[in-house]
C-alpha cells in the first residue's frame, strides 16, 4: 500500500524535505526535524513517518556529529544515554503509538513549553544529573512528537559550551535519541506500511548532502545570530504546527 503511494513526485518531495530540513538542523542544531516530521506525517500514516523521519534525523545528527567530532562532550553524551535507555524501557512496556493530531500538537506545545519552563530552575547537561535528565524527557517527546530539539535546548542554553560544542553534542544526543525512535516504531510498523528500502537510502543520502552543506553556513554565524535565529524559528514552525493540530482534533 505505501509502496504504491511513494510515486516518483512523492519521492521528489521527501528527498528535497529532508535535503532541506537536514541543512535546517545542520546549521541551528534543531527546527528541521520539526519541519520534516510535519511534511512526513502529512503524507503517510504515523508509525512509517516516525521510521523515515528517525532514519533521516538519525544520519543528520550522526553524520553532524562526525563531522563536528572533536566539540563533542562525551561525558554528556554518555549520561544522556542512562536517560534515554530508562524512557526507552518505560515507552516499551506501554506500548503508546500516538495519531496524526496528538503528533501535530505535541510537535506545536514543544517550543512553547521550552519557552515557559524556568530556564534557572532546569539543570544543565553539564550539571551533575542534568543529562540524565535530559535524556528520559527529550527521549518520551520523540515517542509523542517525533522531535524534541526545542526541549533540548534549554538543557543546554545556560552552558558555557560555544555554538560549535553545543551542535555536536546535542548532535551526538539527538543520534541516539532517533535510532531509539526508529527501533521503537520500527518495531511497531512490522508487517505494516513498511517503508521502501529504496525511500530509505534517498533519505540517507539526501540527510547527508544537506547536513554537509550546512557546515559552511555555521562557520560564518556568531554565537549570538545562532541563539536569536534559533528561537524565533522554533517559535513561529510551533504556532503553525500547534494551529494545524487543533483544527484536525477538531474536525476528525
Amino acid at each position: 500500500m505505501l509502496a504504491r503511494m511513494l510515486h516518483a513526485g512523492l519521492l521528489a518531495l521527501i528527498a528535497i524535505s529532508v535535503l532541506v530540513t537536514s541543512f535546517i538542523s545542520g546549521v541551528f542544531g534543531m527546527a528541521g526535524g520539526m519541519i520534516l516530521m510535519g511534511v512526513l506525517v502529512a503524507m503517510m500514516p504515523v508509525s512509517a513517518a516516525m521510521v523515515l523521519h528517525g532514519t533521516a534525523q538519525l544520519t543528520s545528527n550522526g553524520w553532524r556529529a562526525v563531522l563536528w567530532r572533536g566539540h563533542i562532550h562525551f561525558d554528556i553524551v554518555g549520561r544522556f544515554l542512562l536517560g534515554l535507555l530508562l524512557a526507552g524501557v518505560v515507552f516499551y512496556f506501554i506500548g503508546f503509538i500516538p495519531d496524526r493530531a496528538l503528533v501535530l500538537i505535541a510537535l506545536g506545545l514543544t517550543p512553547f513549553l521550552a519557552l515557559a519552563i524556568p530556564r534557572r530552575h532546569v539543570p544543565q547537561v553539564t550539571d551533575r544529573g542534568g543529562a540524565q535528565l535530559c535524556g528520559v524527557l527529550n527521549t518520551s517527546m520523540q515517542f509523542v512528537a517525533g522531535v524534541s530539539g526545542p526541549l533540548l535546548d534549554v538543557f543546554f542554553i545556560r552552558t558555557e559550551m560555544d555554538r560549535r560544542a553545543v551542535v555536536a553534542t546535542k548532535a551526538a544526543c539527538q543520534a541516539c535519541a532517533h535510532l531509539a525512535k526508529l527501533v521503537y516504531f520500527g518495531q511497531a510498523l512490522s508487517g505494516e506500511h513498511p517503508v521502501p528500502a529504496g525511500v530509505m537510502t534517498l533519505t540517507v543520502v539526501a540527510a547527508m548532502a544537506g547536513t554537509s552543506l550546512s557546515k559552511f553556513i555555521l562557520e560564518r554565524l556568531s554565537d549570538q545570530q545562532f541563539r536569536r535565529w534559533t528561537q524565533t524559528l522554533v517559535m513561529v514552525i510551533g504556532a503553525v504546527y500547534l494551529g494545524q493540530g487543533t483544527y484536525l482534533l477538531i474536525t476528525q
